[in-house]
């Protein structure tokens, strides 16, 4: 099902690695990371997707140049554990969002998303030159959300009851970090 074979190692800190999709990791994305129940609850996913809709999300989005989509790998194993992406790069505005899913269990609760999300919110700081990363969570993403705020984001509104997921609304609550509050955590 996976092949785990890369050398690539775009971002990486003592645990973890973070490194470009590749075309061999849409089996990956369509056995595992989009099914995995826990995931989709955390990201409010309800999308049924088949194989043909996950090869044309990777074609469109291997060719924007506005996001930048990347596995988050273990550098004991190289195993994926998680995926994640910084959208809207506005360059003109020095913004853009940031989204995370660890879709193996196993290392949810552990400090890898922090981890993670450290290298890509420094990069975007330190080699993008942005100003300002935001990032929308759902109000029962607790974890997700301290993890958040460990990196110094910062609570900036609620959309409420944005998500309608096993028959409750839920509240969106939007978060950014300006570059001089950023806290990095590797």
């Amino acid at each position: 099902m996976q092949k785990l074979e890369s050398n690539v190692k775009f971002l990486q800190s003592d645990r973890l690695f973070l490194r470009p999709l590749e075309e061999d990791d849409l089996d990956l994305f369509y056995e595992k990371a989009l099914w995995e129940q826990e995931g989709r609850r955390l990201t409010g996913s309800q999308t049924v997707f088949t194989r043909s809709s996950v090869q044309s999300w990777f074609e469109n989005v291997s060719l924007d140049s506005t996001r930048i989509d990347l596995l988050i790998c273990l550098q004991a194993t190289n195993a994926p554990i998680g995926e994640m992406a910084m959208l809207d790069i506005d360059h003109r505005n020095q913004k853009a969002v940031v989204r995370i899913s660890i879709f193996d269990n196993d290392y949810l609760g552990k400090g890898f998303g922090t981890e993670a999300m450290s290298l890509l919110v420094a990069y975007g700081f330190d080699i993008l030159n942005l100003h300002r990363v935001g990032l929308d969570v759902f109000s029962y993403n607790e974890r997700a959300i301290n993890s958040y705020k460990k990196l110094g984001f910062k609570q900036e509104g609620v959309i409420r009851d944005s998500l309608f997921y096993n028959g409750q609304f839920h509240d969106s609550i939007m978060m950014g970090v300006l570059r001089h509050e950023f806290v990095k955590c590797t």
